[in-house]
C-alpha cells in the first residue's frame, strides 16, 4: 500500500538537509498524531506501510508491525534515519561496528558488537549512515505501529542474513522493489 500523507511538520531550514535530530523530531511529532497512526490499516499476517511526505524531501514511513514479525538485518546505505514507536513496542538488534559498505559477502564479528534496545510506546532513535540493525515485534498478541524517516531518501537497502557470529550479504534493493 502507498499513499502519500503530509502530517503537520517544521521543516529543516530552506536550504539545507534534515539532520537525524530533525528527522528524530518529525516521527515523535508524527507519532503523535493519533487520528494518522488510528488510519493504518493491520494486516493479522504482514506488515502494512503508508508513506509519508518527510522534512527536507526526506523518505518516511508509517509502518503496521503483526505479532512476531521482523526486518531481518539490513541497513539503509548512505541514508541517516529515525524511528519511533507509535504504539505496542519494538525491540532493535543492532551492531555496534562500523562495516565496510561495499567489497564484502562475508564478515566474522567481534563478541563485543551486539546491542539491543527495547523502544515501548514513544521510544524511539535515529541513526547514522551504514547502521546495520533488525527491527522486531516479539509480541504474540498485540500489533505495533512504529514511524520512519531516512534522508536522502533511501537509494538502496542491504539485507543479511546472520549465523552467529558470521554476517552474510544477502540481497541489494532498490526503491523499485519497495514501492
Amino acid at each position: 500500500m502507498l499513499v502519500s500523507v503530509s502530517p503537520a511538520s517544521v521543516s529543516p531550514a530552506v536550504g539545507s538537509a534534515p539532520t537525524q535530530a530533525d528527522l528524530l523530531d518529525f516521527v515523535r511529532r508524527t507519532a503523535a498524531d493519533a487520528g494518522l497512526i488510528a488510519s493504518l490499516p493491520l494486516d493479522p499476517e504482514g506488515r502494512t506501510w503508508v508513506r509519508l511526505e518527510g522534512p527536507g524531501g526526506s523518505e518516511a514511513w508509517l509502518i503496521g508491525w503483526p505479532p512476531g514479525t521482523g526486518t531481518g538485518w539490513h541497513d539503509h546505505a548512505e541514508s541517516v534515519g529515525a524511528f519511533l514507536t507509535a504504539s505496542g513496542e519494538l525491540k532493535e538488534n543492532s551492531l555496534a561496528a562500523r562495516l565496510p559498505t561495499d567489497g564484502w559477502k562475508t564478515l566474522e564479528l567481534t563478541e563485543d558488537v551486539d546491542r539491543e534496545r527495547r523502544l515501548p510506546t514513544g521510544r524511539g532513535r535515529a541513526f547514522g549512515r551504514h547502521h546495520v540493525h533488525e527491527v522486531l515485534n516479539e509480541s504474540r498478541t498485540d500489533h505495533a505501529i512504529s514511524v520512519h524517516a531516512y534522508y536522502p531518501p533511501l537509494p538502496r537497502i542491504r539485507r543479511y542474513g546472520r549465523t552467529g557470529q558470521v554476517l552474510r550479504l544477502e540481497q541489494v534493493e532498490r526503491p523499485e522493489d519497495w514501492q
